[in-house]
Order: structure tokens, then sequence, then C-alpha cells
């Protein structure tokens, strides 16, 4: 048996974010186009030579992007939509960022989550365009890496069934168009690579592990067989990642050269098709032994007895040992995590520690003496024996809960009464999802207080300043519903970390989030516990700078669960619950000291749905239960709000409705004309706020812009059931656009409330 160590794709931040802040220097205009595309390929070339010394034998092209790699494809293929002027030829990088972040009169393309990760990407538009090769970057990378390392590297695209159903625009009738339009694009972007060398093109369609009907199935097998009959020179890796294959029977025959499996999370159901039925003796097999969206060492004994496995099952000709799905998910490197527990520190393994172990399970099976598989099981074992892990008291909390701690003490339909009664707000109340512009004097001062340049005392003194002074800008602006701003956290998930028990913190482990947006998600390594109240200060004192409310701001359960990077050891369903209980304990604190109002944000819910919906209803149990264990124990009187991001309402209304929160804003601005489509068919019965415009672009809509999106709205949604807000938090945005977008949406529902008024 031949093996090979390779990756489907390796992060392109930089080890110390140099992609990003390349990036957005060119966007400030601090550097010349020249000098930005000069500094992209330089870093696109340092991160293949060094998985080239990490040891990978195959490495890959086309896992590098100027902002989104399902935005490179639309681009190469120039699915353009008209708003944004492109007069054809090459998408210029001005084309290619209006589309990502809009412009001032244009609408940004649409950005949702990447499956069930925390990764957007934006959502291609077909418009009925003519679409071409505008310009084939595979090509370019490919000869440039060639030309830099003597290499053939694997280019790696999404694949055509992937792209087209991430692309929106098209129905029924206009499918089998943009089906037939795409193909011979796809066939001439292979058939240029194949000319200049590339042995291997890897086509990435991770839609295939999700639910197919029969229809699907088909297409997809007409899309293979036309594509290489149309380029049979061509050896074609067909790459799938997240979860098992669908269909494993009928599209494990597909006609290509190879096919990646992810034996991760998709490894039941992987091993048993195998099982069922084989592997073709003449397709190259790439395994996904290695997790590629966790940060845990692995155990190499039990990633060597897989793999022996898998060998033994299947007729494959040759086995590519790779990470379960692209290492974008994944943290750079360990080697900067110096403040780290011993112990956790030696349990962890990011992108480049992925590629050793790639590499070293490879020299296993090659029959290399190493004495890499001890060291890993002697790492995980310690760090089950840590203390961390073993906080019998939270054990217990977890064991003895409930049914009764779930529901709240009233139906919604006699809350909602009791709660307009008690906190007395106008039609379409106005308020904002939580934070407020993090200035550069924000983030010097909070990276001078830990540096020690400055006293808690000096910080603290400048954070109720900051807070005092946008409580002034909110009630000059006429908000109905106030927030403190958020001053003092960094990133939502991280600020409750770093004030519970069992989370630890890195110093350099960022991922992509969306564009240069990088987070560092936490660790939850141990048992979680609330000791002291988190947010209560703060929200206090700036209640006690106005008569309005203020909302209480939390992130809740399942969100922290899903934007941290979790412990392996026990079920995550068990960590879920034990974050509910710490926060249900400050939900508790915050309602006691006097907040009537309090969110708790559950951004990610929907993204922990397992890929296929026969698996949702066991994960909708206990996701929709924790978020009721932390919210349940409120008083009527007390308004529970929560917070989505990029939900796909249509097919998620029952588990919204199930969390039993008084309102829900929700970010739709991008795709408002789905969503009222949507509330026509789904009726919602609960208060509801949708984000009447977007904050992930610069722009500011106007107050006529705003206002016919709530107009439309009031469609489909009742006068008092109906919020506005913004559909997110403004912490990215500037402070002078973030004023000015907000004086238009007051205005906004101000001239809407006349309109109801002089209706009566």
């Amino acid at each position: 048996m031949t093996y090979v160590a390779t990756a489907i794709g390796y992060p392109y931040i930089g080890e110390n974010r140099e992609w990003k802040k390349s990036l957005e220097k060119f966007w400030k205009q601090e550097i010349t186009e020249d000098d930005f595309v000069k500094q992209q390929k330089e870093i696109r070339l340092s991160r293949i030579e060094k998985q080239l010394q990490l040891g990978l034998n195959v490495v890959s092209v086309g896992d590098f992007t100027n902002y989104d790699r399902v935005l490179d494809t639309a681009a190469m293929f120039g699915l353009v939509p008209q708003r944004f002027n492109w007069q054809g030829g090459k998408v210029d990088l001005s084309t290619y960022y209006a589309m990502a972040r809009g412009t001032k009169d244009a609408v940004a393309c649409e950005m949702t989550k990447w499956f069930n990760t925390n990764y957007h990407y934006i959502v291609p538009e077909y418009e009925g365009q003519t679409l071409r090769v505008t310009e084939n970057t595979l090509v370019k990378h490919f000869v440039e890496a060639k030309a830099a390392f003597d290499i053939s590297a694997k280019p790696t695209f999404i694949g055509p069934y992937t792209f087209i159903q991430l692309t929106k625009g098209y129905d029924r009738v206009s499918k089998a168009s943009f089906v037939l339009a795409l193909l011979p694009l796809y066939t001439q972007v292979i058939k240029e690579l194949v000319a200049v060398g590339a042995e291997w093109v890897q086509l990435e369609e991770p839609a295939l592990v999700t639910s197919l009907d029969k229809e699907e199935i088909q297409l997809v097998q007409e899309i293979y067989a036309q594509l290489t009959t149309a380029v049979p020179e061509a050896k074609i890796m067909l790459q799938t990642y997240f979860e098992s294959l669908s269909a494993y029977e009928q599209l494990i025959q597909l006609p290509v050269q190879g096919i990646g499996l992810d034996f991760v999370h998709g490894y039941q159901d992987n091993m048993n098709a195998l099982r069922q039925h084989g592997f073709p003796a003449d397709k190259v097999l790439a395994a996904g032994v290695i997790n590629g969206r966790d940060i845990w060492r692995a155990n190499l004994a039990e990633v060597n007895a897989t793999v022996k496995a898998i060998e033994q099952l299947s007729d494959a000709k040759e086995l590519w040992i790779q990470p379960s799905c692209h290492l974008q998910h994944a943290p750079i490197t360990t080697k900067f995590e110096t403040k780290l527990d011993d112990i956790l520190r030696d349990a962890l393994a990011f992108a480049d520690e992925k590629v050793v172990e790639i590499a070293e399970v490879v020299a296993y099976l090659e029959g290399k003496e190493s004495t890499a598989i001890s060291e890993s099981m002697k790492a995980i074992e310690a760090l089950k024996n840590h203390p961390i892990r073993n906080n019998k008291t939270v054990q217990q909390a977890v064991q003895t809960i409930e049914q009764v701690d779930f529901e709240r003490n009233t139906p919604f339909t006699e809350r909602l009464t009791i709660q307009q009664k008690a906190l007395q707000l106008p039609l379409f109340p106005t308020t904002t999802i939580g934070s407020f512009p993090q200035s550069d004097e924000v983030k010097q001062k909070r990276n001078a207080w830990r540096k020690g340049n400055l006293t808690t005392a000096e910080y603290n003194a400048f954070l109720e300043q900051e807070t005092a002074r946008w409580v002034a800008i909110q009630e000059e602006l006429d908000i109905d519903v106030l927030v403190h701003g958020e001053f003092e956290r960094t990133d939502m998930v991280e600020y409750f970390g770093e004030k519970l028990t069992g989370f630890a913190f890195t110093e350099n482990a960022w991922v992509v989030s969306y564009g240069s947006r990088c987070v560092k998600p936490p660790i939850i390594y141990g048992d979680v516990a609330l000791e002291t109240p988190m947010t209560v200060k703060e929200t206090v004192y700036a209640q006690s700078l106005t008569k309005r409310h203020v909302k209480g701001m939390l992130t809740g359960p399942v969100t922290i669960l899903n934007w941290s990077f979790v412990r392996d050891d026990i079920e995550r369903k068990d960590v879920t619950y034990q974050i509910a209980l710490a926060l249900r304990k400050e939900i508790e604190a915050l309602e006691e000291a006097g907040i009537s109002i309090i969110q708790v944000d559950e951004p990610a819910l929907r993204e922990g749905l397992p890929l296929r919906k026969e698996h949702w209803s066991a994960y909708l149990e206990w996701a929709v239960g924790a978020f009721k264990l932390a919210t349940a124990s409120v008083q009527d009187e007390t308004q529970i709000h929560t917070h989505m991001c990029y939900c796909e309402f249509n097919d998620f209304i029952e588990p919204i409705s199930a969390l039993d929160a008084d309102v829900i804003s929700i970010e739709t601005s991008r795709s408002h004309g789905e969503l009222i489509s949507s509330l026509q068919h789904n009726p919602y019965d609960k208060g509801i706020g949708l984000g009447v415009y977007d904050i992930h672009s610069p722009r500011v809509p106007s107050e006529k812009e705003m206002l016919t999106i709530m107009e439309d709205s009031l469609q489909v949604l009742a006068r008092n059931q109906f919020w506005v807000n913004p559909d997110c938090g403004l912490k990215t945005r500037k402070e002078p656009e973030t004023v000015a977008a907000l004086a238009n949406m007051v205005a906004a529902a101000k001239t809407l409330r006349q309109q109801i008024e002089q209706s009566v």
C-alpha cells in the first residue's frame, strides 16, 4: 500500500495574522494595490514552504483567498450581480471587495455560515448572467508554487454541486440553465490546470454529506459524468468533509479517480459504509483521520488503528492520510502559547501540529520507528486526570436537573401583557444588539491595562466614562431600550469564559470568522462554574445613568459552546448544561439588581445542527433545553431577548419558538425579502426584531431604505410583535457611521409610528 501525507487546505491568515493586517491596510489605502498583491503572494508561498518542511508529500493551492473562497469561485466565473456595475473582463479587486462589503450605492452580497461552522461565506447570486472564466487563478497559483518549490501541487476549489447548492437566485426552471452554464467553466478550469502539469485536481464537495434525495443524487451523477467525460485526462479527487458521505453506495461509484472521506465527524457511518459496500479498487481513498476542526492532540494509537481498519475494509489502491477537513478552522501553531497550563498545552495540536501528526501517521504506516504514539497517549491521560476536569459539585448539579428547571412560570401570551404593562414601551421599540464601536482608544486602554501600564482603577474609570458617553448618545438618538456598550469586552465568548471556571485562553490562536475578522475561541477544558457575577456591575452602572431600560447582555450557552474549542472527553450536551447553570445564576443576579430586560444571545444555535436533518431532533432537544435552563427561572415581568445570526428562518421556526424567548432579533438585512416570504408561510407568534440594516458593511442606509423594510415586515407581523434594531452588534463599526445609521433607524421607526397613528 502506498501512503501519502497531504492536507485538504491550510490556514491563510499567517502566524501573526499577516494576511489580515495586509488586507486592512489595503482597505484603508495605507498600501498600494501592487504592494498588497506582493504581500499576499509572500504569505501564500510561505504557507506552502512550511507545510513541506513539516512533512507533507502533497500540498494544495487554491486554499488561499483574498477574502472568501466561495466568493473567489463566483468571481472566477463572472457571477457578479448587476448592482455592482461590473464591465466584464477580470474581476478587479474593487468589484471583488464591493461584493463582499458593499458600497455606498450597492448592498453587499449576503453572508451566511459555512455548513455547521462559525466561518461565514459570501453567497453567490445568479441573475441569469452570461457566465465565463474571467481569470483562472488556480493556474496562476499552481505555476507560482511549481516555480518556487519545484512541486506539482494539488489545485483545490469548491466543487460544482456544492457551488450550485450555495448559490441563490435560481428556481427549479432556471436551475437547469445555471448548471448547464457552469459545467463548461469547470471543464475549462480543469483542462487549463492539466495543461500546466497538475496531476490531481481536488473538488471540494461538502454538500455531499447533507441529506440528498433521489433528484439530487441524480444531479450529482450527471454533473460528474459530464465533467469527467469532458476532461478524461484529469485526475479528480472528490473531497467530502464535516460528515459521512450521503448515498454512499451510489456516489462511491462516481467516475473520479479519488474520493476523500471524513473519518472523524463521519466515522461511524463511513466505516459502516466501508463494511457494507467496500471501496473501489481503481480509486484513491483520502482518509480524514486527524480532526481538522478542534485543537486537541490526536491519540495516534487510535488513529493508526483506524487507518489499518480502513485499509482492511477497502480495496483502495492508495491511501492519502489527511485532516478531516480544511485546516482553516484550526489556529496555526501552538509555539506561541507560552502562558498555558503545561498539561493543557501538551495536549494541544493546532494546524502545524496536525500536519506533523499526519506525517507521523504515514511514517508509522511505513514502518518507521517513533515515540509519537506513546507521547500522545501520555499527554491525553495527564489532561484526563487534571483537577479542573473533576469538579464533583458541577457534575452533580448537571445530574440532578429536573424538567421543571426548563419551564417559565407563565405562557408567553400571558407574559406579554404583564411585560407591556411593566415596561411601558412604544410601538416598534428601537434598540441595538449590544455592542458599540470599540475605538482605537478603547483597545489601547485595554492593552495598557493588561500590560500593567494602566491601573485597574484607571481602566474602570475609563470604561465608566465611555459607557456614560454612549448612554448619552443613545438618549440623544432617542433609542427606546439602551445597552451599556460592552467596552470592557473583547470577544462575546472570550469575555464570559474569562470569568468562568474550566476555560483557558490563548495568546495567538486566531481563526477567521468572516472576511478579515479573526477571533480567538476560548478552550473549554474543564468543568464550568460561576464563582462571581460577570456583568452586573457594568449593567447596573449604565442603568443608573438613565430612566430608560438598559438590557443586560449575555452570550447563551450553546453559542459559548459552539464558538469555543470544546473538551472531547464528555458529551457536548453535558458541557452545555454546565454553562447554562452558570448563566442561570448570572441572570438571576441581574434580575435581583433591577434589570428588567435581559438578552441572552444564541447566534450559533443553528450552526450546531447536524448536517443531516434526520439527526436534528437529538441536538435541538438539548440545545433548546440549555437556553431554557439558563433563562427559565426569571419572573414574568422580566423580558428575555435573544439574537441569532444568518438564520434560515423558514426551516428553523419551530426551534426558535421553542426557546420561549419573549423577543428574538435576527440578521435579515441582506435577505429581507426571503424572510418576509418565510413568515408568510410560517407565522411567528412572539416578539421579533428584524435587523433593518447590515452592520457588516460600512455603508449608512437611508431612513427610506429602512422604512421600506419595516413596512414590508408589517405584512407578516403584528404591530406589538415588531422591534427595530440593526442586524448585529456594532463593535467593528466606526462611530460616525454608527451614529448616522442609528439616527436613520430611529427616524424610520418614528415615521412608521406616525403612519399607524394616522391610519387609526
